[in-house]
C-alpha cells in the first residue's frame, strides 16, 4: 500500500452520469490519491457542460505521489472511440469502458493502485456491442482469477450480501447448493473479519421461498439445501443462522442483531439497502484478490450532463475503499 492510499476510478458509461460523477469528486478533498480514468475530452466538455469548469485536470504521473486536492482532478486519458454526447448511448464505446476496467483491475493487482471503485456501466450497451459482460461482479472476478465473488451493499452498520447475482428469477433456485451457499458463507465471514474488522461476525441467511418456505409447504429448498448449507457453515465456527424469512428478517429489532444479511438473489435483499440509504449506500465485491467498491445506481441518463446527479454513493465508495485499505 502507498503512504497515501491511492484509488483508481473509472469513470463508466460516457453517455451515463458516471464523468458528471467524477467531476464532483474533484470539488472536495479526499483522504486519498485519486486517478480518474476516463477520456479527457469528454470530461472538460462535461465540466463546462455542467459548470464546473473551474476544475483543473492534471495528466497521471504514476511517479507523482499527491493526495487528492479540491478543485483538481488527476486523469488518466482513456479515449474514447467516438465522441460521446450525454444521455446518448453509442456501443462502439463500449470496448473502451471495458478497458477501463481492464486498466484499473490490472493495476491494483499489480500494486499500482491500492483499490478501485467503479462508476456505473451501461450493460445493454455492452451486450448491444457483441461483449459478454453480465456484470461489474463477474466481470472484475474473471479479470483477476477470482473462484466466487460475493456482491454486498454496505450502508452503515447495514450489510446485504447476494448468494446470486445477476440471474433472471428462475434460474435462481438451480444455482443455490449447499456447496455454493458454503462458499458464500466463508467468504463473507473472512471478508467482514478482514475488512471491517469483525473477527467474529453474525450473519443471518434468508430463506428463497415466502416465510421460509413453511415448513416446506412453500418450497423445499430451505430443507434440502439452505439449512443444511448453514449447518455446515456453522460447524467451520461460522456464526450464521437461518434460513429466516425474508419478509421479517430486515425488522430493525431482529436486523440489528446480526452484522450481515445473507439474501438468496438479487431484488430480494438490495431494494432494503436502497430504501434506507440509497443516497449513501456501496457495493462491494467480496472474494476478489483486490478491494473494489463501486455506487449502488445506474447510469441515469436523463441526468446526464444535468449538473443535478448525487455524487453521494460514489464518494461514499471512495471513502469506504480508502478504509479498506487501510484495515
Amino acid at each position: 500500500m502507498h503512504a497515501i492510499p491511492r484509488i483508481a476510478i473509472t469513470s463508466g458509461e460516457p453517455a451515463g452520469i458516471g464523468p458528471d460523477l467524477c467531476l464532483a469528486l474533484a470539488e472536495r478533498a479526499l483522504p486519498c490519491e485519486l486517478v480518474c480514468l476516463a477520456d479527457l475530452r469528454l470530461l472538460e466538455a462535461r465540466a463546462t457542460l455542467a459548470g464546473a469548469a473551474r476544475i483543473t485536470f492534471r495528466a497521471y504521473d504514476p511517479h507523482d505521489h499527491r493526495a487528492h486536492e479540491a478543485g483538481s482532478l488527476t486523469v488518466l486519458d482513456a479515449p474514447l472511440r467516438v465522441p460521446s454526447e450525454a444521455g446518448r448511448l453509442d456501443a462502439q464505446n463500449a470496448p473502451a469502458v471495458l478497458a477501463m476496467l481492464d486498466r484499473a483491475a490490472d493495476g491494483c493487482l499489480a500494486g499500482e493502485f491500492d483499490a478501485m471503485v467503479t462508476a456505473p456501466v451501461q450493460k445493454s450497451c455492452m451486450l448491444d456491442a457483441g461483449l459478454a459482460f453480465i456484470g461489474h461482479t463477474e466481470y472484475l472476478a474473471e479479470r483477476t482469477h477470482a473462484p466466487r465473488p460475493v456482491m454486498m451493499l454496505a450502508a452503515g452498520s447495514l450489510r446485504v450480501a447476494l448468494a446470486t447475482t445477476h440471474l433472471p428469477l428462475k434460474a435462481v433456485s438451480d444455482a443455490i447448493t449447499i456447496d455454493s451457499l458454503g462458499e458464500v458463507l466463508d467468504i463473507l465471514a473472512r471478508d467482514l473479519a478482514r475488512w471491517w474488522r469483525l473477527p467474529s461476525p453474525r450473519i443471518a441467511v434468508c430463506g428463497l421461498n415466502p416465510h421460509a418456505g413453511e415448513s416446506g409447504h412453500l418450497g423445499q429448498e430451505e430443507i434440502r439445501v439452505i439449512a443444511p448449507a448453514i449447518a455446515r457453515a456453522r460447524a467451520r465456527g461460522i456464526r450464521a443462522e437461518g434460513p429466516l424469512p425474508a419478509d421479517t428478517v430486515f425488522v430493525p429489532r431482529l436486523l440489528e442483531r446480526y452484522d450481515a444479511v445473507l439474501a438468496m438473489y438479487h431484488d430480494q435483499g438490495l431494494p432494503v439497502v436502497k430504501h434506507a440509504r440509497f443516497e449513501s449506500a456501496v457495493n462491494v465485491t467480496l472474494g476478489l484478490p483486490i478491494v473494489r467498491t463501486s455506487v449502488d445506481h445506474g447510469t441515469a441518463l436523463d441526468l446526464a450532463g444535468t449538473g443535478r446527479a448525487d455524487a453521494g454513493s460514489l464518494i461514499a465508495a471512495v471513502r469506504l475503499a480508502a478504509q479498506m485499505i487501510a484495515a
